[in-house]
């Protein structure tokens, strides 16, 4: 089953520019038709194909997005908190911390990582 953009917003693009990510992070077309599925019974996890503006030299490999901090509805303070120890205990078990961002202004707290075998995923 196709996600529809949360808050009664006519796209994903529109909600996210709502939350203030800025433009450069949004390329032409991103989040203008649905990215994202959801298991109808809701026990499975949102799978979402995020567009990205650099073009692949390599073989494609699945990107996950490992919502550990509860979502939006948790305070900011929390699902850092929560990513935080996420992310401490997957750098014990051999995983590598690209970056982080934390952006208190559009509530974003994010770790971007890459398991031992250079597979890329992100902490959320």
């Amino acid at each position: 089953m196709v996600r529809p953009a949360p808050d009664g917003h006519p796209t994903w693009r529109a909600y996210w520019e709502a939350m203030g990510v800025p433009a450069e992070e949004l390329p032409a077309g991103a989040g203008d038709i649905p990215e994202s599925i959801v298991d109808p019974a809701g026990r499975g996890p949102r799978i979402w194909f995020q567009q990205v503006p650099e073009q692949r030299t390599a073989k494609n490999r699945w990107h996950f997005d490992l919502k550990v901090g509860g979502g939006r509805v948790v305070p900011l303070d929390v699902r850092a908190r929560r990513g935080g120890e996420a992310v401490d205990g997957l750098v014990e078990a051999g995983a590598t911390v690209l970056r982080i961002k934390d952006e208190p202004d559009i509530g974003l707290y994010a770790a971007a990582m890459r398991d031992p075998e250079g597979n890329e995923f992100d902490i959320v």
